[in-house]
């Protein structure tokens, strides 16, 4: 089945492009943004040979049907750290206490799925206990920043008619000042206790797991009237593999090998700018 083969990546030389429609089968080569192509009436059928070849060229590619359109979403599901945002929040409140390898050695187990998250949550959490409410001010004006191409990816969602909603195993401290700088339609995430100015060591309620983000991920899709089909999931751990089971499309960004594994496209050198194209959205156009 013709579909179109995107191609994405730094500064790609025309004999690889050229080389890659050869390989895929390809009718024509056309230009969707200064750093992505598309490889028009491309063979399915050849994605081994079409996976092996980007990878050795670090580039980024997925197969997408012809007649896609960003327009025909209607939300765009999205976690938090380490992909719509560059950090691990939790572990830069640790280094406010100097615990930053300890929390962060239990946050990578549980992202690789080593680790039920839930518990993962109260062991990094407890350690956090005494810390002044401040530092969690520090981290988000200090070291939050968000993923290049974030402003981009969320402009275009709007502009196309798609809610949004960000989803954390985090905390609301940073998904709801997003909430606001952003934009965002909804958010859902974990709260902190504080008592007296003081982090508690613990989480107040349920916490929000990898079950809780898919149901907040069906919620909010009920709500809207959506099929499964019209939902983009976005995510990078294990944690983000039942929420991306739940979208019609779902997108493994700078992921852990099993969300890649699992995903619908995997995005891991592009930037988030890059979720465009596999859905159908080209950039600024140039000649090939």
């Amino acid at each position: 089945m013709a579909m179109n083969l995107i191609i994405q990546g730094k500064d790609i030389p025309t004999p690889t492009l050229k080389q890659l429609a050869k390989l895929a089968h390809a009718d024509e080569i056309r230009a969707w943004g200064p750093q992505a192509f598309c490889l028009a009436g491309a063979d399915a059928r050849r994605k081994d040979a079409v996976a092996a070849q980007c990878e050795a060229q670090c580039l980024d590619w997925g197969y997408v049907p012809e007649e896609r359109k960003l327009r025909d979403f209607g939300l765009l599901v999205m976690d938090m750290d380490s992909t719509l945002i560059t950090i691990e929040c939790i572990d830069e409140i640790a280094d406010m206490l100097a615990l930053k390898p300890q929390v962060a050695a239990i946050t990578e187990a549980a992202m690789r799925g080593e680790i039920d998250f839930a518990e993962s949550l109260r062991r990094r959490v407890s350690l956090l206990r005494g810390l002044q409410e401040s530092a969690l001010a520090r981290v988000y004006e200090e070291r939050l920043r968000l993923t290049g191409g974030a402003e981009t990816l969320l402009d275009a969602a709007k502009r196309a008619g798609v809610r949004t909603l960000l989803v954390s195993g985090g905390f609301t401290y940073f998904t709801e000042r997003l909430k606001a700088r952003l934009t965002l339609d909804a958010t859902a995430a974990n709260t902190l206790e504080i008592v007296d100015g003081r982090l508690t060591g613990r989480v107040l309620g349920p916490i929000l797991d990898a079950a809780g983000k898919a149901a907040r991920l069906a919620e909010m899709r009920a709500t809207l009237g959506l099929a499964a089909a019209q939902v983009v999931a976005i995510g990078d751990g294990a944690n983000d593999l039942k929420m991306m089971a739940e979208a019609g499309v779902s997108i493994a960004f700078h992921a852990k090998p099993v969300v890649r594994a699992q995903a619908s496209y995997a995005l891991s050198f592009c930037t988030l700018e890059g979720v465009l194209p596999l859905l159908g959205e080209p950039g600024s156009r140039r000649a090939a």
